[in-house]
C-alpha cells in the first residue's frame, strides 16, 4: 500500500518530453490534489530531430519553451531545464548536486523519475542512456546525498537544509509494484505532450494512441480506466 504524500514533489528526468510521457498523468494529479510539483529535466533536448540540417542551438532553445508550457498545462509550480547536450548525460558529482540542490530547495517529500534498471523493453525496444542515467542520478542524489550534511556541505552555508525524501517513484519499469489512477487527469497529460509540437506534430495521434492503451491495461488491473504503473521506494 502506497503512503498518501501531501507535500513538495521534484520530477528529475532526462528529456523535454519524457516526464509526459512516462508520467504526466501522476503529475497531473498531484498538482491538481494541491501538491506542489517541481520538475528537473537533465538535458536541453538539442539532439531531438532527424532533420541533419536542423539547427541544435534553436532546438534546444524550443524545446525549453515547449517544457515551460508543458508544466503550465501540467500545473506545475516550477521547471527548469539543463544545459547538458542531448545523449550526453552522466553521473557526475556536477550533476548530483544540481539535483541534490533542486531536493533541497524545494523541500520535496517524493522524488519521480524513471527506473534505472529498466534497459530491456521486451524484444523490440531498448532504453535511451540518458534515461537510465537520469534515474541513476535521481537516486544518488536522494540517497546518500540530500539528507546527508556532508554531501555538498556548501548549501548549508548557503542557507539550505539537509531534506530526507520519503519515497521514490520510478516510471517506465519492468518491476512495477503500484499501478496509479489517473483516469481523470490523462487528457490534462496528453494535453502538456502536445505542447511539445517539436517533436510530436506529426506523431501526437500515435503517442496519444499508444499512451492510452497502455493506460487502458494498467488501469485493467486495479479495475479504473487509465492508471500509470511505477515501482514506488518508500523511504520514510
Amino acid at each position: 500500500m502506497v503512503a498518501e504524500r501531501s507535500g513538495p514533489v521534484l520530477a528529475v528526468f532526462a528529456h523535454p518530453d519524457d516526464a509526459e510521457i512516462c508520467a504526466g498523468g501522476t503529475l497531473a494529479k498531484w498538482a491538481a490534489r494541491g501538491r506542489e510539483v517541481h520538475l528537473l529535466v537533465l538535458t536541453n533536448g538539442d539532439r531531438g530531430s532527424s532533420d541533419p540540417y536542423r539547427d541544435r542551438a534553436e532546438l534546444a532553445a524550443t524545446r525549453r519553451a515547449e517544457t515551460l508550457a508543458a508544466a503550465e498545462v501540467l500545473g506545475l509550480a516550477s521547471a527548469h531545464v539543463l544545459d547538458i547536450h542531448d545523449g550526453e548525460l552522466e553521473n557526475t558529482t556536477q550533476v548530483r548536486e544540481t539535483v541534490v540542490r533542486r531536493i533541497r530547495i524545494v523541500r520535496a517529500e517524493t522524488v519521480i523519475t524513471c527506473d534505472p534498471t529498466a534497459w530491456f523493453f521486451g524484444n523490440r525496444y531498448y532504453n535511451h542512456s540518458d534515461h537510465r542515467k537520469a534515474g541513476e542520478i535521481a537516486l544518488d542524489a536522494v540517497f546518500p546525498g540530500a539528507g546527508n550534511p556532508h554531501y555538498f556541505p556548501e548549501h548549508l552555508a548557503e542557507g539550505l537544509d539537509v531534506r530526507e525524501v520519503h519515497d521514490v517513484w520510478l516510471g517506465w519499469t519492468n518491476e512495477p509494484n503500484h499501478v496509479e489512477d489517473v483516469s481523470q487527469h490523462f487528457a490534462t497529460a496528453m494535453a502538456a505532450l502536445a505542447e511539445h509540437r517539436s517533436q510530436v506534430e506529426d506523431g501526437i495521434r500515435y503517442f496519444q494512441e499508444e499512451l492510452e492503451r497502455e493506460a487502458r491495461e494498467a488501469g485493467a488491473e486495479i479495475g479504473v480506466a487509465l492508471a500509470e504503473r511505477f515501482r514506488v521506494l518508500d523511504l520514510s
